[in-house]
């Protein structure tokens, strides 16, 4: 009986040795605020030379490969849009929006194109009227902001501040 306590007592002991090397530190997700940089791309700012088109029905044509059938077809695509005489001055506004009498918006004509267009009655200006595109590719899974397990959809960044949306992104603004 002396020899069975022994052995359970002995056994029950655990003998801890030098704490190892730290290991090797695992890979973060791409969750817009802490994991690595997203693969989104952020076109420059264009200022359109010339607007072509009629009355009512005015546009202007960037070409970039990066608007490929992957991203048109799955991605999320964002445009943005900062024109003279907005009600909010000196605003980015993501489009499709409504500012100084017109509808401003994009389409892809073809992969590879993206043509920004307007409503307006007359052609608009170009002077200090900017355009900008962003680009997230398929499967890019992006958390809101307060760290909840609810991942954006494309309409929670439309609704987005633009600042905010370049934030999350990794944009410089």
């Amino acid at each position: 009986m002396y020899l069975i306590l022994t052995v359970v007592f002995f056994n029950g002991c655990v003998q801890q040795g030098e704490i190892g090397p730290q290991g090797p530190a695992g890979q973060d997700g791409q969750d817009g605020l802490d994991g690595g940089a997203i693969n989104v791309y952020y076109s420059q700012w264009y200022t359109p030379t010339s607007w072509e088109g009629q009355s009512g029905d005015w546009f202007f044509d960037v070409t970039d490969d990066a608007i490929n059938e992957s991203i048109v077809e799955a991605g999320i695509m964002l445009a943005y849009m900062s024109v003279p005489m907005d009600l909010y001055e000196g605003a980015v506004r993501p489009m499709p929006a409504y500012a100084v009498g017109a509808n401003w918006d994009f389409l892809i004509p073809a992969y590879g194109q993206m043509e920004f267009t307007c409503d307006s009655q007359n052609a608009p200006g170009t002077t200090d009227h900017f355009f900008r595109f962003v680009l997230i590719p398929p499967g890019t899974q992006l958390k809101s902001t307060n760290k909840s397990t609810q991942f954006l959809t494309k309409e929670d960044l439309l609704n987005m501040e633009y600042a905010d949306v370049c934030k999350l992104l990794g944009i410089p603004e």
